[in-house]
């Protein structure tokens, strides 16, 4: 007897496709060893005045007893008000606010912020999210201290904001009240505005980024451990613009030139008796590595095409992708021709940059710097605090892709041709965004479905994808903790390369 079963009913059937991000999952190390180095920063942070707004919400939400959905109505119009004060096509890109090209379209005679700021019809309006841009300056305020939350409302943190910084705001925050607002009115609040210097703001912030009071030398027994590891990562990276400022380029090549590769990390004075340079070191030169993955697994995928197409590959195709790539020769004799990784003394050297320079855009370089990546994984390649670092481990043994997994594959790879290396890491990438997204594997609230994770998919044991992946590098939030700093006067670009002023080396102390 046959039986057919339909149903459930009130699920929908086939897979839901949800594009994922970290299909590979591997930048957890650097994504955490980020979080410890740069607390209260974060890749999508770019204003001071934005905290500095926040803390004189918070401080207007004590003092009116504000409960979660007052302070929601405050900070979504309060957030449309800074926008409206920028409006304008010329204003300088630099101080382009949050939300501002929606903003203009609610901009006529007069703005219209009941509508700008609608939560309740968010898609209309300047956000779509509930929270607007306090979502992305929420999680660094209250790690920063400049505002907590109690009960899900806004609260001043263990750093309020002082008055002179709430008057700042005072006449914005006044014309939250109302569901329209005069530009003759709104350039009443022009001091609140982004890009308009106020020294109270940046003496208030000065101190809190450095750990600092009132330009006093550094007590470390006055402040918490996240304020003194943000200070001595400032100070590394002042010290690494003074060093190598001019060859240096960008705050995070800038950083590399100083501490991840060379000497200065062990013979400058400064750099030495920091710690968390240690720390750096090993984050950039595993940055490579990730960012190494990333772009291979992104050229993986944009050699397949669609479900509806004709360009889906079977494993076997990608593998010859990449193997076709590969030089001839062994895998060790590959390793022969990579740049020296130490010098005479032992000094890392800038391999990793090397590879990038002489073939930019070409998946076998990235391939050679997954093997950079495995040499300096080896014991006593790096001292223990860096190793430590550039390992990134939750467990004692080698995780899926990390350095010491690529290592292992060395060692059984050395003497075979190394376009089988190149289709074993094909092999081995297409397991681990399987993995990945089989881990994260839900249920579908509206159709009762499974929903996946995941732009590459399988049918008939051929691959199709739903999109692209992205394949920049991930963020080291060093080029948000130099804006910040350019902010508060400490750091300066002049003839397009980046500076110290004077300011800034007396607080933070890079003169040796």
């Amino acid at each position: 007897m046959t039986a057919f079963v339909h149903g459930p009913a009130w699920a929908l059937q086939g897979l839901g496709v949800r594009s994922g991000r970290y299909p590979l999952a591997v930048e957890g190390p650097v994504m955490r060893a980020v979080d410890r180095l740069v607390p209260g920063m974060s890749t999508v942070t770019r204003y001071v005045r934005q905290h500095a707004m926040y803390a004189a919400l918070a401080a207007l939400a004590e003092q009116r007893a504000w409960d979660v959905t007052a302070c929601r109505r405050a900070v979504r119009r309060a957030e449309v008000l800074l926008a409206a004060l920028q409006h304008q096509p010329e204003t300088e890109p630099a101080w382009a606010a949050h939300g501002v090209d929606r903003v203009r379209r609610f901009c006529g005679t007069e703005l219209d912020l009941a509508r700008a700021a609608d939560e309740e019809h968010a898609n209309d309006s300047y956000s779509p999210r509930r929270w607007g841009f306090w979502d992305q300056y929420g999680g660094p305020a209250v790690v920063l201290g400049t505002v907590a939350v109690r009960d899900g409302a806004l609260r001043p943190g263990r750093h309020p904001c002082p008055p002179a910084v709430r008057e700042l705001f005072a006449p914005l925050l006044s014309l939250a009240a109302h569901d329209t607002v005069s530009f003759a009115d709104l350039e009443e609040a022009r001091q609140a505005a982004l890009g308009v210097p106020s020294e109270a703001e940046r003496d208030w912030l000065t101190d809190i980024l450095t750990a600092t009071r009132g330009g006093a030398p550094h007590t470390p027994g006055d402040w918490e451990a996240p304020d003194r590891t943000r200070r001595a990562t400032l100070r590394i990276l002042a010290r690494a613009i003074e060093l190598d400022g001019p060859a240096g380029g960008g705050y995070q090549e800038t950083m590399r030139s100083a501490v991840a590769f060379g000497e200065a990390l062990t013979t400058d004075p400064v750099l030495a008796a920091i710690p968390e340079a240690a720390g750096w070191r090993g984050v950039l030169l595993r940055h490579y590595s990730v960012g190494a993955w990333r772009r291979l697994w992104a050229a993986l995928v944009a050699a397949v095409g669609s479900k509806d197409g004709e360009a889906d590959r079977s494993a076997e195709e990608l593998r010859d992708w990449l193997a076709q790539q590969a030089p001839e020769g062994t895998v060790r004799g590959l390793l022969d021709r990579l740049p020296p990784l130490k010098d005479p003394a032992g000094h890392p050297l800038p391999a990793e940059r090397d590879l990038l320079r002489d073939r930019p855009g070409v998946p076998m370089t990235d391939v050679l710097l997954l093997l950079v990546g495995a040499l300096r994984s080896r014991p006593g390649h790096l001292p223990d605090d860096v190793r430590a670092v550039f390992l990134g481990r939750q467990r004692r043994s080698a995780e899926f892709l990390d350095p010491t997994w690529v290592d292992g594959l060395l060692d059984d790879y050395a003497d075979r041709p190394v376009r089988d290396l190149a289709a074993r890491l094909v092999d081995d990438m297409l397991a681990q965004s399987r993995r990945v997204a089989l881990a994260k594997l839900r249920t579908d609230p509206a159709t009762g479905g499974l929903k996946i994770f995941s732009r590459l998919h399988l049918r008939n044991e051929r691959y199709f994808k739903t999109g692209d992946e992205g394949d920049s590098d991930i963020g080291t939030r060093l080029p948000q903790l130099g804006f910040f700093a350019e902010q508060l006067g400490l750091l300066a670009v002049r003839d397009d390369r980046h500076t110290v002023t004077a300011e800034g080396r007396r607080i933070l102390e890079t003169t040796p």
